[in-house]
């Protein structure tokens, strides 16, 4: 087989560049190890940043999303019993969120590529990157039972942190930038209405809380656990009552609304920063480069500014014959990637209470949320992260 772009992932990533190169007139190749149903129903990010929002809208790729999508022009602090509403459009100059599930990007963008965009193989195990510097590098993978050679004229792997893309990095100019938290995150997914409008980041001496939103009729909501907790530990009752401790505010008007809990999971916290994310003509994208901590909501929305990054250089490439954009790729994103990293972390580190944590460390914390309820700039500071920052 041969393509200008084989792509290793089918998440929204992979996804969302064989679409943006479909519509550049670029071909590609999609190379999955799962199968569709697993790629379909797998549970990840559901906050998209307004960045990308306008990319799938402008990909064609929004029409489901702007139905079924719930607007966000906000998010609550709540710590020390208080309530604080962020307003991104006032502190933004118009920005916002979208909650939709990865899940579902997945859904609409996999349609797409199966009805109008280039091959998408499911169940198809790359098994290695070989030519990583040459003008025609490959990706060798298994089908069907047998051995197959994709030749392309770039590799772009999205196929997470434990991939094949990666290792055609050498070890010799490979950095690796992390951090591994000693908790995580217990989430659940519940049959009743969300209990506020908005998402609330929740702040208390027994941990952070999240409380979200799949849709009108779907809860989802966090708690932080210690680090290599068992779901199945906690029962239906104790994660809601102890969700309604963490929540606690002042204001007699908030109650919590309990449903029966459908899913539970715990995700572990790690920041991971992968440097350079290009070595000659193959390029990382999201978490094949980099993890954040899911608090600043910018796993799925990192992956695609790395592939917008991408396909507009290409794109620009094939126009005009400079390669100056795809030989600053590495360059570009990790500015990005680390903007992104530095409010996870900023975000992490002011919400959970640490193992060690010492009255200290409370004050501190509360100090900072204080902080952003009574200065705007704090404030808008918080709301210009959260909306997302430039894709390019």
């Amino acid at each position: 087989m041969r393509t200008t772009v084989g792509i290793i992932g089918a998440g929204p990533a992979g996804l969302l560049l064989a679409r943006l190169l479909h519509n550049a007139g670029i071909d590609s190749v999609v190379l999955e190890t799962r199968d569709r149903a697993y790629v379909e129903q797998r549970q990840r990010a559901g906050i998209l940043e307004q960045g990308t929002v306008d990319v799938l809208r402008e990909a064609g790729a929004a029409a489901r999303m702007d139905r079924e999508g719930i607007g966000h022009d906000g998010i609550e602090l709540r710590f020390d019993r208080r309530r604080h509403r962020v307003d991104f459009p006032a502190l933004t100059g118009g920005r916002s969120v979208m909650v939709y599930a990865q899940t579902e990007v997945c859904k609409d963008l996999i349609a797409l590529q199966l009805a109008a965009g280039g091959p998408l193989l499911f169940e198809a195990e790359a098994l290695a990157v070989e030519g990583a510097e040459t003008q025609s590098p490959r990706v060798r993978f298994r089908h069907q039972g047998r051995e197959d050679v994709l030749a392309c004229d770039y590799v772009v792997g999205c196929d997470g942190s434990w991939g094949v893309a990666r290792k055609a990095v050498p070890a010799d100019v490979s950095r690796v930038f992390e951090r591994t938290y000693p908790f995580g995150w217990l989430g659940i997914l519940a049959d009743v209405p969300p209990s506020h409008d908005e998402l609330v980041y929740a702040r208390h001496d027994r941990g952070f809380a999240l409380l979200s939103m799949r849709s009108p009729t779907v809860t989802r909501a966090y708690l932080q656990v210690p680090a290599g907790t068992d779901a199945a530990d906690w029962g239906d009752e104790e994660i809601w009552d102890e969700l309604d401790r963490r929540l606690e505010t002042d204001d007699p008007a908030w109650t919590l609304k309990r449903g029966p809990i459908t899913s539970k999971s715990v995700t572990p916290m790690r920041s991971h920063v992968h440097e350079p994310m290009r070595h000659g003509r193959v390029f990382l994208a999201g978490d094949a480069a980099h993890i954040v901590p899911p608090t600043g909501a910018k796993g799925l929305n990192l992956a695609v500014g790395d592939v917008v990054t991408f396909a507009r250089a290409l794109a620009e490439y094939r126009e005009t014959g400079s390669d100056a954009r795809l030989e600053a790729y590495s360059e570009t994103c990790l500015r990005r990637v680390w903007q992104a990293e530095r409010f996870s972390y900023a975000m992490t580190t002011m919400l959970h209470r640490a193992p060690e944590a010492t009255p200290f460390d409370d004050r501190i914390q509360l100090a900072q949320l204080d902080r952003i309820a009574s200065s705007r700039s704090a404030d808008a500071d918080l709301a210009e992260s959260y909306t997302g920052f430039p894709l390019d």
